[in-house]
């Protein structure tokens, strides 16, 4: 196996796959970045057995053959080689051979037949959405995904297809994202599936914003999405995720119509004050004016005003201020609505105006 390649060509795809590849492995082909030639292209393939990345680029005066190599030391060589060279990529016995210039480097290899990769069945669960659309759902929703909670379920992001839409939901138990927007997925069925936390993480960095379209293919333990010239593989959470509808307020009978930034400037000055550990903060509503107030064990205290139109009874709430500032980051429109009922009642975040997905934020309220 030998091939020539520019070093931009080799070193993009390399960057791609390799985030995936876990700095400290159980098994050392792993730590390797598989290689397969077929005489015209190269693909990269990177894998921790949960998450799987392969990249495609061309190449010249090749030769088929497949090796893998340690991927870290694969992409530092292509790092700091001179900009615009030609690699010289050549395989010898158990070693490869890099030349490039001056500059030449052997590196260990093992077995291609030792990498393990993924198989998605074919069940005929295929649709298309473009790129642009897919990373405004995950965007919108990822960081309510809880960390490290022993309901696994939660340490992930739900994606649902129902109802000539494609759905995102995320919920640590504490707060919840949902986004929807319309797809093309006419002949499936309802569906709900959970990427888990490293697969979102990593198909947020694959995603653009442009309008490219992706295939997106659902198997019974696996998802893949198929790009221009990349495939990304995630097995999915074996679980099944709590009712969202259910956690949605319904009857909220106070509506506040706020400037989203100038609210959240103010609860972020606010915050500065707010116990760390807890992140408390507390919205006091009365005669047009919410008040924000927030203090810390160390006997500090914060107080912001924001003007708004308030003709309910007068309420006092708290709330985790990461939480709402979470949302609020999220959302791109000028005015936000919340819609409240009482001091010990989720709040319920929407946009006022056009957003690139419908989005909904509910935010439980704490006892401070």
């Amino acid at each position: 196996m030998n091939f020539k390649i520019q070093r931009e060509a080799l070193l993009k795809p390399l960057q791609t796959i390799c985030g995936v590849v876990e700095r400290r492995q159980t098994l050392p082909i792993l730590s390797h970045v598989l290689l397969v030639s077929d005489g015209e292209q190269l693909n990269l393939t990177a894998t921790d057995l949960e998450v799987e990345i392969i990249a495609t680029t061309k190449i010249e005066n090749a030769t088929a053959g497949e090796v893998t190599i340690p991927a870290r030391k694969f992409l530092d060589i292509c790092r700091t080689l001179p900009d615009n060279c030609t690699i010289d990529f050549k395989l010898d016995g158990e070693r490869a051979i890099m030349r490039a210039g001056k500059s030449r480097f052997t590196l260990s290899t093992l077995p291609a037949s030792e990498f393990p990769n993924i198989d998605v069945a074919d069940d005929g669960n295929k649709f298309k959405i473009s790129e642009g659309a897919l990373k405004s759902l995950v965007d919108h929703t990822q960081f309510a995904m809880a960390q490290q909670d022993v309901r696994y379920y939660l340490n992930g992001l739900m994606l649902e297809i129902a109802d000539g839409k494609l759905r995102s939901v995320a919920t640590d138990g504490h707060r919840l994202a949902m986004c929807e927007m319309a797809a093309d997925v006419t002949g499936m069925e309802a569906k709900q599936i959970i990427l888990p936390r490293k697969g979102i993480s990593e198909l947020a960095r694959l995603l653009d914003g442009e309008n490219k379209e992706v295939e997106i293919e659902i198997g019974n333990n696996h998802i893949r999405l198929v790009f221009e010239e990349l495939t990304f593989t995630s097995k999915l959470i074996d679980g099944k995720f709590p009712d969202y509808q259910r956690v949605l307020p319904q009857n909220s009978d106070k509506n506040l119509v706020l400037n989203r930034e100038s609210f959240r400037q103010a609860l972020t000055r606010a915050s500065i004050l707010s116990n760390e550990k807890y992140r408390g903060i507390r919205l006091l509503m009365d005669n047009n004016t919410m008040r924000i107030v927030a203090n810390n064990p160390e006997q500090e205290e914060a107080e912001e005003q924001v003007e708004l139109e308030y003709e309910y009874d007068a309420l006092e709430i708290g709330f985790n201020v990461t939480y709402l500032l979470d949302a609020l980051n999220a959302i791109n429109t000028e005015t936000v609505n919340l819609a409240l009922s009482d001091s010990n009642s989720s709040c319920l975040i929407t946009a006022v105006g056009e957003m690139a997905a419908e989005c909904r934020y509910v935010v439980m309220p704490m006892r401070l």
